[in-house]
């Protein structure tokens, strides 16, 4: 992945903004890191101490005032000089793409799935601004997991922040901008103290916090306990910036932390006890990682048009998929553990069935940027994949991800998440003027009721 070295952070702490920030142009026009404040120098740093707690700002928007003309960012096209239609097409036309590899593109649509746009899966519920997704590198946007529908975790600034969808209440579960005494130690253990980390990768699940740092840190929090488990820098390389951080369950039945670095390391680690299980060493920085459901295939793609398939025990590639024309950020494993789906800087989703390996049997196209993050919802049914800005994809696999609903929002996108019982999607905005969590709720068809109205 493309490297820099980013000193600062992003950090917003006031709500409103004048209108002259938006007709400045907002949101940037390029898939490029902004400059941004550092916390640790504001004089406001410890505002997120505190629980936040507003029963609903006018900065918020409901699914009522949606349907009632309300834009559901917020954004008073209104008061404008140009319509949302006019802004969305001059941002079609500007937009750069990240590309690390310029190849020609002309067969690559060909192959592309026509997809009837239109249809509504999930319909929007609410959107807040009291918390705000942020990022540390834009290639990286895997920094929002949802544990329930009500229950959501996402990257503010140095703050792992919980956001409750029931009370609509913002709270700090872990500031890494303080110093990280793991409490977990023991003879032999790597834990380390840690300070001012900026976190680039996270997950939870299974009542564990899992995030990884921009200098190669891994930090490992038990949600239902004070205090952080566990917290190390886990490689020494110049160059070692946390890509991917993923839990998985082992044949066996025993949980596994996951990291993917720059260092070309993918690294094993066990969830309890925090020791490194295994090492595996590839030829290029490995940029993502993802496990299948049974534990025995795991995805390992980085700054290579290639992406592997490898055992999980020993790190031994069993398989190359080969197809996208440039470097991929992005992978999941649908439930049932046949197909695997990556995203790529050549913007598509290819669905490769790893029963048979020798080509994808599907590609998806993005609008207008790279794909940086893809989820399944649980029961298989719907696959979300994520732009760098603006767009959100959701796919009908029961259609053979021929059916699509397309989510159009403007600003960078921080991470998305079906909840676990698939009946919320979130999409965290990383904006600073309109930087929030939206929530979109699955519809379900009811033929009984349809026959009435």
């Amino acid at each position: 992945m493309a490297y820099f070295q980013n000193d600062d952070l992003e950090y917003v702490v006031d709500d409103y903004y004048d209108m002259a920030d938006f007709e400045e142009d907002p949101f940037a026009d390029t898939d490029l890191p902004k400059k941004v404040v550092d916390p640790m120098d504001s004089d406001v740093e410890d505002d997120f101490e505190f629980d936040i707690d507003v029963s609903k700002p006018k900065t918020d928007t409901s699914a009522f005032e949606a349907r009632n003309g309300k834009d559901i960012q917020g954004i008073p096209w209104e008061r404008l000089n140009y319509s949302r239609d006019k802004y969305r097409e001059t941002r079609l036309k500007q937009y750069k793409n990240y590309e690390n590899l310029s190849r020609p593109r002309e067969e690559l649509e060909k192959e592309c799935k026509h997809v009837r746009k239109g249809n509504t899966f999930y319909d929007f519920q609410f959107n807040t601004r009291l918390v705000k997704s942020t990022i540390v590198h834009f290639q990286l946007r895997n920094l929002l997991w949802a544990t329930s529908k009500h229950d959501v975790y996402l990257m503010q600034n140095y703050s792992v922040m919980h956001w409750s969808s029931i009370l609509r209440r913002g709270k700090e579960v872990l500031n890494v901008a303080k110093p990280i005494i793991p409490t977990l130690k023991y003879p032999g253990s790597l834990a380390q103290t840690l300070s001012r980390v900026q976190i680039s990768s996270m997950v939870v699940r299974d009542n564990l916090l899992v995030a990884g740092g921009f200098h190669g840190e891994l930090i490992c929090k038990n949600l239902n306990q004070a205090g952080v488990a566990f917290s190390a820098t886990v490689t020494a390389d110049d160059n070692a910036i946390t890509n991917a951080v993923d839990l998985y369950q082992s044949p066996t039945g025993l949980l596994r932390i996951l990291t993917a670095n720059n260092d070309t390391q993918v690294r094993v680690f066990d969830a309890e006890n925090f020791a490194c299980l295994n090492r595996f060493s590839f030829s290029w920085s490995v940029n993502n990682t993802s496990v299948s459901p049974d534990g025995k295939l795991l995805a390992v793609l980085g700054d290579s048009v290639e992406c592997l398939i490898a055992d999980p025990q020993s790190g031994k590639v069993i398989g190359n998929l080969k197809g996208h024309l440039d470097y991929s950020f992005a992978s999941a494993w649908h439930p049932d553990g046949r197909i695997l789906a990556t995203g790529n800087q050549d913007k598509t989703c290819r669905l490769w069935d790893v029963r048979n390996m020798s080509e994808s049997v599907g590609v998806l196209k993005g609008q207008m940027g790279a794909i940086r993050a893809i989820k399944f919802t649980s029961d298989g049914r719907f696959m979300a994949m994520a732009e760098p800005a603006d767009f959100v994809h959701v796919f009908d696999a029961q259609s053979d991800y021929t059916k699509g609903q397309e989510i159009d929002i403007f600003g960078e996108i921080a991470g998305i998440s079906f909840s676990p019982d698939t009946e919320a999607l979130f999409v965290g905005v990383a904006d600073r003027t309109y930087g929030s969590l939206l929530e979109f709720n699955r519809r379900h068809y009811n033929p009984y009721l349809d026959t009435i109205f």
